[in-house]
C-alpha cells in the first residue's frame, strides 16, 4: 500500500499544472448573471459552471468566477436565411418544454444553443431557428397508429404467466385474455398470441416533468391504455397509482394527465443479456476516457505535520480511493493486452461530500474529445460533472453512489439503488409463483410502508408484545408452494425465533428464508450457520462469489502488482473502468452499449435501464443463496 501512495504522490507532482483560465469578478448592485455573462461575452450557463452556487442568486460584492471567451465555442451565426426568434427562458422552464412550445425537438434547441443543458438559467435567451412571432402556434400532437397485429409464441421449458407477461410488456389478465387456454395451465409447446405493444421509448414522448414536484412526471393516457395495462407500464399497484391520481377512480379516460414517479425505468426486452464485449471489439478508432477521482494531494500537500504512513492509517476516505485506483490500473493494463485504442486521462477532483475541483478541470482543459468521465465518487459532484458536459452528450459514470439524486441526461449510475435491489428479490419470488410471507418489526416503519404500497399480495405477519407468533406466520403457509418467509428484524431474539419456527415449518412445508438488506445480527455467534444453510437463506446482492479461472486469475495479478489481494473497492475499480473501456471499443456507440448490452465483470453485473426522468440506472442484481454445502450460489 505504501509503495502505491509513493507512486499516486509522484504521478500527482510530476504532472503539468493546470493554467486559469478565469478572471474574478465582484459583483455589483443590480447585477444579474445574464448581465455579467452579457458583460464578458460568456454565456450564464459558463458561469454556474464555476460558480454552482450563483444558481441560488448573487449578492453584492460576491466573487465570482468568469471563465475567458472561447471563440471556438461560440453560438451559430444566423443568417437571413435561417429567421427565428428569442426566447429568454422563464421560471420553470426546461429544454423540453421550450421545445414543445416552438414545436421542435430538444436536439435541435441544442444544436443552435450548443452552450445549455437541460438546467436553463433564469433569464438566459436562447436562438430558435426557422420558427417566427407570427409563425407560432400549438404543436401538433401525432397521433401514434395502433397496431393490433399479433405475434406468435411457443411455450418453452421454465416459462411461467408471470415471465412470459414481464416479457411482453403485459399483465397476466391480459394474457389470459388473449389465450383463454392457458387459464387452467401453460403446457409446453403451446403457441401464444401476443399482442405488440408499443416501444418502450415512444413512452417518453408521452411524459413531460411535474412543475410542482421533482419527483413526479406526467403521462398522458393514451387510446388503448387500461388501469391494468397503466400499472404493469409503470410497475405500480392499483392503489399507489389511484393514490397519486384520485380521478382513476372514476375510470380510465383518453386524454386524461396521469402523475408517475420520475425514477420509473424503461427496460428494453431485445437488450443483449451478458454480452461478452471481449469477443466484439473494434479498435480502429481511439478513444479517450477521462477519470475523477478524489485523491485530494492539495489536502496532503499542506499537511506538513502528518506523514504518509500516518494519514493512511488514519483517512478511510483516501485508502478507498487508491483501492479503486488500483483496480482500475488492472483495467487499463487489462485493456492494453487486448489491443484496446484508448487513452486515459486521470484527475483529482479534490472533493469533499459537496465541493469538487471537477468543475475547473472541466473549463480549463478540452473535453470536447473525451468519450466517457467516470466519477467523481461523491453524488452532488458527479451530477455536477454530468450537468456540465450534458450538452456535449458525454457520459458519466456514477461508480460508487447509491443515492438516487438528480435526473441528468448522460447520468449512468454504476450502482444499483436500494429500490432497485428490492424490486429484483420480489420479482424473483414472484417468477418461481412463491408465497410470500414478511415478518416485519414495528420499528421497521419504511419497510412496512414499501411492503403495503408496492407489494400487495404479501402477507405481513403482525408483532405482540411479546414479539411475533409462529402461528402467525403458520395460518399464511400454502401446501405444494414454495413459501418465501422475509425477516425484517436485526433483534436477536426475533431473529433466533425466526429461525427456530422456519426450521419446524419445514417438516410439513416448502419454506426458504429471505432477507432484503444486509442484517449484521445473522453474523452472531448465537445464530447457527447449519440453520440458515438449511433453510437456504436468499439475499439480493450487487456482487457476486466469482470462483471462476477468470476471476482468480485477476486476483493472482492483482496481488502480485500490490502485493496484497483485492479488497470490494479495488475490484469494483476494475469492474467499472473495465467495462465502460470495453463498452467504447464497440463498433456501436458507448451510449448504445450502455443502452442495449448487459455485461458482467469480475463481481459486478451491468444492466442499465433507462428512467424516465432523464438519465440512467444500473439493475444489474444477483439472488443470492447459502447453500448446504456451506457455499453461496446463484438462485437459479
Amino acid at each position: 500500500m505504501f509503495k502505491r501512495i509513493i507512486y499516486l504522490v509522484i504521478l500527482v507532482f510530476t504532472t503539468t499544472v493546470l493554467a486559469q483560465s478565469y478572471t474574478k469578478h465582484t459583483v455589483a448592485k443590480g447585477e444579474t448573471i445574464v448581465l455579467i455573462a452579457q458583460k464578458y461575452k460568456v454565456t450564464p450557463f459558463d458561469i454556474y459552471k464555476l460558480n454552482p452556487d450563483a444558481k441560488n442568486g448573487v449578492q453584492p460584492n460576491m466573487i465570482l468566477l468568469i471563465p475567458k471567451n472561447d471563440t471556438s465555442n461560440t453560438k451559430p451565426i444566423i443568417t437571413s436565411k435561417n429567421k427565428g426568434v428569442i426566447h429568454e427562458v422563464l421560471a420553470g422552464e426546461t429544454a423540453y418544454s421550450i421545445a414543445k412550445k416552438y414545436g421542435v425537438t430538444v436536439e435541435e434547441l441544442h444544436d443552435w444553443n450548443p452552450e445549455i443543458g437541460n438546467a436553463l438559467p433564469l433569464g438566459y435567451k436562447l436562438m430558435i431557428q426557422g420558427v417566427t412571432k407570427t409563425s407560432l402556434k400549438k404543436p401538433v400532437v401525432k397521433e401514434q397508429q395502433s397496431q393490433k397485429d399479433t405475434d406468435l409464441y411457443t411455450v418453452v421449458e421454465g416459462d411461467t404467466k408471470y415471465s412470459l407477461a414481464k416479457k411482453f410488456g403485459i399483465t397476466i389478465e391480459e394474457l389470459e385474455l388473449q389465450n383463454p387456454i392457458i387459464k387452467e395451465g401453460l403446457p409446453l409447446g403451446t403457441q401464444l398470441n401476443i399482442s405488440k405493444k408499443d416501444n418502450p421509448n415512444r413512452i417518453t414522448e408521452e411524459l413531460k416533468p411535474n412543475s410542482q414536484s421533482s419527483d413526479l412526471f406526467e403521462y398522458k393516457v393514451k387510446s388503448g391504455d387500461t388501469l391494468y395495462s397503466l400499472t404493469h407500464l409503470f410497475n405500480l399497484s392499483e392503489s399507489a397509482l389511484i393514490a397519486l391520481n384520485p380521478s382513476l377512480k372514476e375510470g380510465v379516460q383518453e386524454g386524461m394527465v396521469l402523475k408517475v414517479p420520475a425514477n420509473i425505468l424503461l427496460t428494453k426486452e431485445s437488450k443483449n443479456k451478458n454480452k461478452d464485449l471481449t469477443k466484439t471489439l473494434s479498435t480502429q478508432s481511439r478513444k479517450k476516457l477521462a477519470l475523477f477521482l478524489p485523491f485530494n494531494v492539495s489536502k496532503i500537500e499542506n499537511d506538513s505535520l502528518t506523514s504518509i504512513g500516518e494519514r493512511l492509517k488514519k483517512d478511510k476516505f483516501l485508502n478507498l480511493t487508491l483501492d479503486f485506483y488500483s483496480g482500475a490500473l488492472m483495467a487499463i493494463d487489462s485493456a492494453k493486452v487486448l489491443g484496446i485504442n484508448v487513452d486515459v486521462k486521470v484527475f483529482d477532483s479534490e472533493e469533499t461530500k459537496n465541493t469538487t475541483n471537477a468543475l475547473n478541470i472541466i473549463a480549463s482543459e478540452n473535453f470536447t474529445n473525451v468519450d466517457a468521465v467516470i466519477g467523481p465518487f461523491y453524488q452532488v459532484n458527479v451530477e455536477k460533472v454530468a450537468t456540465a458536459l450534458e450538452n456535449k452528450n458525454i457520459p458519466v459514470i456514477s461508480p460508487l453512489s447509491k443515492d438516487e439524486g438528480r435526473s441528468v441526461s448522460n447520468l449512468y449510475q454504476s450502482m444499483p439503488q436500494n429500490e432497485t435491489i428490492r424490486k429484483a428479490m420480489f420479482e424473483y419470488m414472484h417468477a418461481k409463483n412463491g408465497s410470500i410471507i414478511a415478518v416485519i418489526d414495528p420499528k421497521k416503519g419504511a419497510l412496512k410502508q414499501y411492503i403495503h404500497d408496492n407489494q400487495k399480495e404479501v402477507k405481513i405477519v403482525g408483532f405482540s408484545d411479546k414479539g411475533f407468533v409462529s402461528d402467525s406466520i403458520k395460518k399464511y403457509l400454502v401446501k405444494d408452494r414454495m413459501n418465501y418467509v422475509i425477516l425484517g428484524s436485526e433483534k436477536t431474539g426475533t431473529v433466533l425465533a425466526f429461525v427456530k419456527a422456519l426450521q419446524i415449518f419445514m417438516k410439513d412445508y416448502k419454506v426458504q428464508m429471505v432477507i432484503l438488506e444486509p442484517n449484521e445480527t445473522l453474523d452472531f455467534e448465537e445464530i447457527d450457520l447449519n440453520s440458515l444453510t438449511k433453510l437456504k437463506l436468499m439475499y439480493p446482492s450487487t456482487t457476486r462469489d466469482n470462483d471462476t479461472e477468470e476471476a482468480q486469475q485477476f486476483e493472482i495479478a492483482y496481488k502480485k502488482k500490490n502485493r496484497i489481494f483485492p479488497n470490494q473497492y479495488a475490484v469494483r475499480g476494475f469492474d467499472v473502468t473495465f467495462d465502460t473501456l470495453l463498452r467504447m471499443s464497440q463498433s456501436s456507440s458507448l451510449q448504445e452499449s450502455l443502452e442495449q448490452d448487459a455485461t458482467e465483470q469480475v463481481e459486478g453485473k451491468f444492466d442499465y435501464a433507462k428512467r424516465i426522468s432523464g438519465g440512467y440506472t444500473n439493475n444489474g442484481i444477483y439472488i443470492l443463496y447459502y447453500d448446504e454445502d456451506l457455499t453461496i450460489k446463484q438462485a437459479q
